[in-house]
C-alpha cells in the first residue's frame, strides 16, 4: 500500500494531483485522509457501547467495574504505542507509512476476534493489543498532510473524523446489540464492516505527492528527526512543551471519558432510547471545528496563526466551564451542554492533533516534525486517562458518572485555560525572537 507498490497507476494518480488546482488536491487529501482515520474507530471504540455491568476480581486489586477494566486496558495498550510512536513517527519515511497502516489495522481487528474467542479472564489482554497499533495510526496519516500550505484546511478535515466517528461506531454497535448480536462479538463485526473500506482510503493516502518548494518555503522543511534532535527541540521549548503536554494530560483525559461513557451520560440527562444521539449531537461540533479551524489556513504569517490558535483554545477551556455552570442553573437544556462542552472541548483538542505543532514548528524555523510533538503529548495524555479511570473507580466509586463528569468539567476547564495562556505569552517571545535569525537545522 506504500507509494511505491504500483509505480505506472501510482505515478498517474500522483502526477494528476500534482497538477490539479489546490481545491482538488484538498478535496482528495481529506476525503483521504478522513475516512481512513474515521474507519480506525470502528476498531476501537465499539466496544465501549455495551454495558459491561460485571465485575471482575483482580489480585491485589479487588473487584472492579468490568467496563472500567476493558476500557483501561485499551487505553494503556493506546498510551504505550503512543510512547513508541514518539520514536517511530519522527523517525519514519514516507515510503513506509502505507504498510504500517495495513499491518497496524490489520492486528487490531486479529486483536478483537480473539476477544469474542477467549475466556473473560483473558478479555482484557485482547484489548491491551487491540489498543497497541492504533495509537500510531494518527502519526502515520498525519504524515502524509503535514508541512503544506494547505495543513490547516487538510489537518481540520482529518480532526472533524474522530469527532464524528466515535458517535457513529458506537451507534453501529448498539444496533447490532439491539438486533441480538452478543457483546462479545458486536465489536470484531464492526471491525469487519469497515476492514475493505479502510484498505482503500489508505491507498488514496499513499498517492499523495510530497510537499512542494513552495510549501517547504511556507512552512519549513519536514524531515525525520533523530534521538539527538528530539532532544535539543525538547530542551530549547522546555518551558512552552512543558505546558502544552500538562493541559493535554487534563484534555485528553476529559475527552476520553465523555466518549468511553457517552451512554451512561446521556442515559442520565434523559437520552436512554436514542442510540442516534451519540452521532447527531457531534456532528454540529464538527462542522464548527471545522470552520474555525479551516479560516487559519488564511493567515500566512506563522507567528500570527500560532497566537490565534492560542486564542481560540482559551475560548474552548472557557466554553466548557461557562455552559456547565448554565446547564446547573437551568438556563440551557441538557443535549445544548453536552454540545457546547463537545465544541469547547474539541476546539481546545483538535489543533493539538494538526495545527497548533505545525504552526509551532513552522514559526520557531526549527527543521523537523509535528509528528513528534503530537506523540509527546499524546503519550502523556492517554496515561493521564488511565490515571483518571483509576481514580474513578478507587477513589470515587460511589459518585455516578455524570456527577463526575461535571465536576471533572470545571477542573478541565480552569486548568487547561491557565496553562494555554501561558503557553501563548511564552512562544509569542520565543517566536518573536526567532524572526530575525537562522532556523535550525537538524
Amino acid at each position: 500500500m506504500d507509494d511505491q507498490s504500483n509505480p505506472s497507476g501510482q505515478m498517474t494518480v500522483t502526477r494528476r494531483l500534482e497538477q490539479s488546482p489546490p481545491w482538488m488536491f484538498a478535496a482528495w487529501a481529506i476525503a483521504a485522509a478522513f475516512s481512513t482515520y474515521f474507519c480506525m474507530y470502528a476498531f476501537r471504540k465499539p466496544f465501549a457501547v455495551a454495558t459491561w455491568s460485571g465485575t471482575m476480581d483482580l489480585p491485589l486489586v479487588g473487584m472492579v467495574d468490568q467496563k472500567i477494566i476493558f476500557i483501561t486496558s485499551q487505553v494503556i495498550g493506546y498510551c504505550t504505542s503512543k510512547f513508541w510512536g514518539i520514536k517511530l513517527i519522527s523517525e519514519m519515511g514516507a515510503q513506509h507509512r502505507g504498510k504500517a497502516l495495513v499491518l497496524s489495522i490489520s492486528m487490531a481487528w486479529l486483536a478483537l476476534v480473539l476477544f469474542a474467542l477467549v475466556p473473560p479472564a483473558l478479555q482484557p489482554v485482547c484489548l491491551f493489543f487491540n489498543g497497541l497499533p492504533l495509537g500510531v495510526i494518527w502519526g502515520l496519516v498525519f504524515g502524509y498532510l503535514e508541512g503544506r500550505r494547505l495543513s490547516e484546511v487538510l489537518g481540520a478535515g482529518l480532526s472533524a473524523s474522530y469527532i464524528v466517528a466515535s458517535g457513529t461506531v458506537k451507534t453501529i454497535g448498539r444496533w447490532l446489540l439491539q438486533a441480538g448480536v452478543s457483546e462479545v462479538w458486536m465489536p470484531a463485526l464492526v471491525g469487519a464492516m469497515f476492514y475493505l473500506p479502510m484498505l482503500f482510503f489508505i491507498w488514496m493516502l499513499s498517492r499523495l505527492p510530497p510537499p512542494t518548494a513552495e510549501d517547504i518555503a511556507l512552512r519549513t522543511e519536514r524531515k525525520p528527526m533523530d534521538a539527538q534532535t528530539r532532544r535539543r527541540f525538547v530542551v530549547t521549548y522546555l518551558p512552552g512543551v512543558a505546558s502544552l503536554t500538562t493541559l493535554y494530560v487534563f484534555l485528553t483525559a476529559y475527552r476520553d471519558f465523555r466518549d468511553n461513557f457517552a451512554r451512561e451520560i446521556w442515559d442520565a440527562i434523559g437520552f436512554a432510547d436514542q442510540a442516534s444521539i451519540m452521532t447527531t449531537a457531534e456532528l454540529p461540533i464538527a462542522v464548527a471545528v471545522l470552520l474555525v479551524l479551516a479560516g487559519l489556513a488564511r493567515i500566512r504569517d506563522n507567528r500570527k496563526a500560532l497566537l490565534m490558535v492560542h486564542a481560540i483554545m482559551i475560548v474552548g477551556s472557557a466554553l466548557i466551564g461557562l455552559s456547565t455552570l448554565a446547564w446547573q442553573a437551568g438556563w440551557i437544556s441538557p443535549a445544548v451542554w453536552m454540545i457546547s462542552v463537545g465544541l469547547g472541548l474539541y476546539i481546545g483538542y483538535v489543533p493539538f492533533g494538526c495545527v497548533l505543532f505545525d504552526r509551532l514548528i513552522a514559526a520557531v524555523g526549527f527543521v523537523g516534525t509535528a509528528g513528534f510533538l503530537i506523540y509527546v503529548t499524546d503519550a502523556f495524555g492517554y496515561l493521564g486517562s488511565v490515571v483518571l479511570l483509576l481514580f474513578k473507580n478507587f477513589g470515587k466509586p460511589d459518585l455516578s458518572w455524570l456527577d463526575f463528569f461535571v465536576g471533572f468539567s470545571y477542573v478541565t476547564a480552569v486548568l487547561t485555560g491557565a496553562l494555554f495562556a501561558a503557553s501563548m505569552i511564552y512562544f509569542a517571545r520565543q517566536s518573536k525572537a526567532e524572526v530575525s535569525s537562522a532556523p535550525s537545522t537538524a
